[in-house]
């Protein structure tokens, strides 16, 4: 249903912007990010949802780290902030142009604020999974979220996000969705966002 955020599998897209190796060093909670990203990523497969890759750079920002486990996805290399690029909206035409983002990666202020920009003007829904995205600093982190709320952004979690695309526990894959909810997702760090509403 438009307007109140409910996910679907059959109108979304999974997005997943640089989470590349040498942002490992200096992203606020990089492991717990790209592990909860991981787990997107699983649930995308399981689902049938299309992901999208990016990587910003890679010559000089290095590969996507292995433990995304997005082997089999081609990477679309980019420059600008936004993974709008050209080969990712001619990918988004070829997929009938999904009308829900499911967005994670880094960095929040910049490539995920501007792709999530981006997709609110093409008219998309969007769903930034708070605990799969990160920053160098806390405070950039924290902020850009604030701000993507009040530009229209759902702010979820990988949980959330989980169990809203399969809604039932007669869903045919519920199963198998449910063995990626085993282990609760790692704390990264979201509580000072919460009492500062």
């Amino acid at each position: 249903m438009a307007g109140i955020g409910r996910l679907s599998s059959r109108t979304s897209v999974l997005l997943l912007c640089d989470m590349q190796e040498k942002f490992r060093p200096t992203i606020f909670q990089f492991t717990n990010v790209v592990s909860n990203a991981a787990r997107l990523l699983q649930a995308s497969r399981i689902l049938s949802i299309p992901p999208i890759l990016t990587e910003q750079y890679p010559k000089g920002l290095g590969p996507t780290v292995q433990e995304l486990g997005a082997e089999g996805l081609k990477p679309h290399s980019k420059t600008r902030f936004s993974m709008l690029t050209d080969t990712v909206e001619k990918e988004l035409a070829s997929l009938g142009n999904p009308k829900q983002a499911i967005l994670c990666g880094i960095e929040a202020q910049a490539c995920i604020a501007c792709t999530a920009y981006d997709l609110l003007e093409r008219g998309m829904e969007v769903h930034v999974v708070a605990d799969a995205v990160s920053s160098r600093s806390q405070t950039d982190r924290l902020f850009a979220l604030s701000r993507l709320k009040q530009s229209g952004v759902f702010l979820t979690t990988t949980e959330g996000v989980l169990l809203q695309l399969v809604q039932d526990a007669k869903h045919p894959n519920f199963k198998e969705i449910q063995k990626l909810l085993t282990h609760s997702s790692p704390d990264t760090g979201l509580l000072a966002f919460f009492s500062s509403l």
